[in-house]
């Protein structure tokens, strides 16, 4: 048994050392890693326990153990991966002692290191189990000490403080330390929900019903992916938040509605499954191979009624006349800071200036797509990141510009009622702790008659 946790420790730093130096995201690189080495459940549990909590607490790790590595600024990063695994073991993990943790990097040290690693790696994580861990009371202003104590970039905080006031962002900074639920939604064109949580209950997963979303289920135990009832069409794995894009859009029979930046096409398939076999969803993407996997959603669900093909939606006026839609749906390309749970690497990847790019490009996309929208055509703007600078301002400087629109305050009435509450006027704001979701904005803007 020894052996096995040992090789999942050492399978541990050599996926953060893939992520820092391939700057790859965790999600993609640990489910390849769990399929390329057939873990078993208790090990795929320990390793994306280690992976993700490490990466997740990466700057707390490094202020507890800033004091022990005064005078080794040229340490190997594996090491401190090592290091940063082992002590996120003592302090977060209560199952593993923390003499059988230490043991364990001590011996990954001597299998990859010189002995003077291992020697260092010892005296290390001795001396933190001697003397105790530093306080974070140390940092004095309040702003710096939730960075640290909840490994967020220093910017980024502030800026969440800034917009959201100092409560409500020391909220989403700690529930981003928390694993998510896998959600997942019913397709409701060939079975119940009620009648899929028993399919799913037959086959050993364990789940319920989600409180938010009429069709929506949640994963307590199992991925949903692996399922029968996956493989059969009726269900796609998607965050309740992402399913109230088509709640926004109030899809309505025999539609004709465009969904401009579509991959991998979970918000496309829930509009076709609204419109019950009428109508036409055009799905775009500007990559064939994100395209191919819309195809591939729409076949495995059994929906016709999707036309999916590569295309920069910034070009969509030399491929469709003018108002040629009831309904437009741009989920634009984001900072995507609403899913930091899912990829808790991207907190140290991403820079302030990457936002004000992004609202370059968010803003063109809107400014291409608003011509092909009908009169009285509702036209939905959706991201997932929780930044003002890419959702409100982009908003409101469309609407100064583009006065033929303007904010849909009927977007509460198509709202699932345990939503209604957050919304305000035509836009809705959902930051991870209201209900447990990816963080998500959507504003629903009207064509005018």
């Amino acid at each position: 048994m020894k052996t096995i946790k040992k090789n999942v420790r050492e399978t541990a730093v050599e996926l953060l050392e893939a992520i820092d130096k391939n700057q790859a995201y965790s999600n993609l690189l640990l489910n390849k890693t769990i399929e390329k080495n057939h873990l078993d459940k208790i090990d795929v549990g320990l390793l994306t326990e280690l992976t993700y909590g490490t990466l997740q607490r990466k700057m707390t790790l490094d202020f507890y153990l800033e004091p022990f590595l005064k005078n080794n600024k040229k340490l190997e990063s594996w090491v401190i991966n090592l290091l940063r695994i082992t002590l996120y073991q003592m302090i977060y993990l209560d199952k593993i002692p923390d003499r059988a943790a230490i043991f364990e990097a001590v011996e990954i040290a001597k299998k990859r290191g010189h002995k003077g690693i291992s020697g260092l790696v010892n005296g290390v994580l001795r001396n933190i189990q001697r003397s105790g861990l530093r306080d974070l009371k140390e940092i004095n202003d309040p702003v710096e000490r939730l960075a640290i104590e909840t490994s967020h970039p220093l910017w980024l905080v502030k800026r969440w403080v800034d917009q959201l006031g100092f409560t409500r962002a020391t909220d989403m900074c700690e529930m981003n330390l928390t694993a998510p639920l896998q959600t997942a939604r019913v397709n409701l064109t060939k079975i119940s929900r009620e009648e899929c949580i028993s399919r799913l209950e037959e086959e050993g997963f364990a789940v319920e019903k989600s409180p938010i979303i009429p069709e929506a289920i949640k994963a307590l135990r199992g991925n949903l992916a692996s399922s029968k009832a996956f493989k059969e069409g009726l269900l796609t794995i998607q965050d309740e938040s992402s399913m109230l894009v088509a709640y926004a859009l109030g899809i309505q029979s025999n539609e004709k509605v465009l969904d401009a930046c579509a991959a991998p096409g979970g918000k496309t398939t829930h509009i076709a499954e609204r419109l019950n076999a009428t109508g036409s969803v055009y799905s775009l993407d500007l990559h064939e191979h994100k395209v191919k996997l819309i195809k591939e959603n729409a076949a495995r669900l059994g929906l016709n009624n999707i036309d999916a093909k590569a295309l920069d939606s910034r070009k969509v006026q030399e491929q469709f006349e003018s108002e040629t839609f009831d309904k437009i749906l741009l989920d634009a390309p984001c900072s995507g800071l609403g899913v930091m749970r899912r990829k808790p690497d991207m907190k140290y990847t991403k820079k302030e200036e990457d936002l004000g790019r992004l609202q370059e490009i968010q803003t063109n996309l809107l400014k291409s797509v608003a011509p092909l929208l009908k009169k009285d055509g509702i036209l939905v703007y959706s991201t997932c990141t929780i930044d003002k600078e890419e959702n409100q301002q982009v908003v409101e400087n469309f609407l100064k510009e583009y006065p033929e629109f303007s904010g849909d305050i009927t977007l509460s009435d198509r709202m699932p009622e345990a939503v209604r509450a957050l919304v305000n006027g035509f836009s809705l704001q959902i930051l991870p702790q209201d209900f447990g979701s990816d963080g998500f904005y959507i504003a629903c803007l009207r064509k005018k008659v």
